[in-house]
């Protein structure tokens, strides 16, 4: 969806709208397959304008579908985002590089009298998406020499409570520092 700056009344607006998996996965490049599916896409903002300046504040929600990192069973996560963004025009001389302050990821131009709000609720939905999501913050996992899952069976298998390759690790001694 693209706002016209130059239409956004002088109230402001407030925006509703759904998108699904189908426009999510047109924003991720072929090179890097997601392992994860989304269900609807719901979000909501209010779009304000002050001369060239405009504020928009929302949020955006949806459910993710992704394997559990510890035991490969799907996960069924919540996943939801508020966001402010200021925008402006670009500025007529391009600075050449400068530090980036907390206040200005918030920040951004728009160029052409238009706000892509697609990009903004892409990037909000993926900041969102656990890197390694859990079933349950208690998952076992899968049992690292039959591949059984923990969390539904134990295993017979034998663990070593020691790993042979930290054995020199045995004979290292701190000495503590006295003053």
């Amino acid at each position: 969806m693209k706002i016209s700056v130059s239409k956004i009344p002088e109230g402001g607006m407030n925006l509703r709208f759904e998108k699904d998996w189908k426009w999510f996965q047109d924003f991720l490049s072929e090179a890097d397959p997601s392992n994860f599916v989304l269900d609807r896409i719901t979000a909501a903002c209010t779009v304000r304008r002050m001369k060239e300046t405009v504020f928009i504040e929302g949020s955006a929600a949806t459910t993710v579908e992704a394997p559990c990192s510890r035991c490969l069973t799907m996960a069924t996560l919540p996943v939801s985002s508020s966001f402010k963004y200021t925008f402006s025009p670009p500025p007529a001389q391009s600075q050449e590089e400068w530090e980036l302050s907390a206040e200005d990821l918030d920040f951004a131009y728009y160029e052409e009298d238009t706000i892509d709000l697609d990009t903004l609720i892409f990037e909000q939905i993926i900041l969102q998406i656990p890197v390694k999501p859990l079933c349950t913050e208690t998952c076992k996992g899968l049992c690292p020499h039959c591949g059984i899952n923990m969390n539904v069976a134990g295993c017979r298998c034998q663990t070593k409570s020691f790993d042979e390759r930290l054995a020199a690790l045995k004979q290292f001694k701190v000495q503590s520092e006295k003053q």
